[in-house]
């Protein structure tokens, strides 16, 4: 359910390893892209729904990177708007962004870097939201493998990553592994200032895992439980009513009425809306 699978500043203003700037001796660029202020005004965009904003934005600065030969702009932008594609439900177009991010990710030399990573965990979000559970899952193995290796053990895109690999693995009936991961992503969240929202994803996630495998009626005190567990998080007092905040409302408003919380529903999507308005 999390989609803020971004690239931070941290991704791409430096190399990784001493080898993600082979691409760049060879053929500097002519000119790089303002990441940091596209992804600001893109934030700025998106937290009141004005998509096709956000939209025109990725693709003007896609080809002023494209343009310029800073491939390594050209790609965060693209991972950006294939994330934009896949929230709209264009398939077609999130799949075309996903392989080109990918392949920018080899031509940079970025592909084992944490940029990198985040371009593959990207990459595979899309493929299991769009029914390609199988191909998402090699997908975020390997942004796994990359994490680890580069990021602290309570770095918030740890548990987004475990999050979404949960829901392929749910998706493939490896509900043993599904496990694990929602549990490695509480085990993240825990440790991460304002982690409450996210915790409440996972719960809402595994009460969604009980449900496949054993049935709503058969799971229904779990469910119940894990569902109670998600609403308690989003209350917290910890959290920031900012954008995300909204976006995690709206997202998880439909599993709560799904379960029967319907109270829980309306007032979630209620904030989310408030939020969205400037209220």
């Amino acid at each position: 359910m999390n989609d803020d699978n971004r690239l931070n500043p941290e991704d791409y203003q430096d190399p990784i390893c001493p080898f993600c700037t082979d691409a760049y001796e060879k053929e500097p660029p002519a000119r790089t892209v303002p990441l940091r202020r596209i992804l600001e005004r893109a934030d700025a965009m998106l937290a009141r729904r004005d998509y096709d904003g956000a939209e025109k934005l990725f693709l003007y600065w896609a080809e002023e990177a494209k343009t310029g030969r800073d491939l390594r702009g050209e790609m965060s932008v693209l991972s950006e708007l294939m994330g934009l594609y896949r929230k709209l439900g264009r398939k077609d177009d999130a799949v075309r962004m996903a392989e080109r991010s990918m392949d920018l990710a080899k031509e940079t030399g970025l592909g084992d870097s944490v940029s990198g990573a985040t371009v593959y965990l990207n990459a595979a979000t899309v493929y299991k939201a769009f029914g390609r559970p199988k191909d998402a899952l090699p997908l975020f193995e390997r942004a796994k493998e990359i994490y680890l290796s580069y990021l602290p053990s309570n770095d918030a895109r740890l548990g987004g990553l475990y999050n979404n690999m949960g829901l392929a693995q749910t998706d493939l009936k490896d509900y043993e592994g599904a496990e694990t991961s929602y549990a490695n992503a509480l085990i993240v969240m825990r440790t991460v200032e304002g982690g409450e929202g996210e915790m409440a994803i996972t719960y809402l996630n595994m009460a969604d895992l009980v449900s496949a495998r054993d049935g709503e009626e058969d799971g229904y005190d779990e469910i119940n439980r894990l569902v109670g567990e998600a609403e308690r998080l989003l209350r917290s007092d910890k959290l920031v009513h900012d954008g995300y905040y909204a976006f995690i409302c709206e997202k998880c408003a439909p599993t709560f009425e799904r379960y029967g919380f319907f109270a829980a529903a309306q007032e979630f999507s209620g904030e989310a809306e408030r939020i969205y308005a400037g209220n």
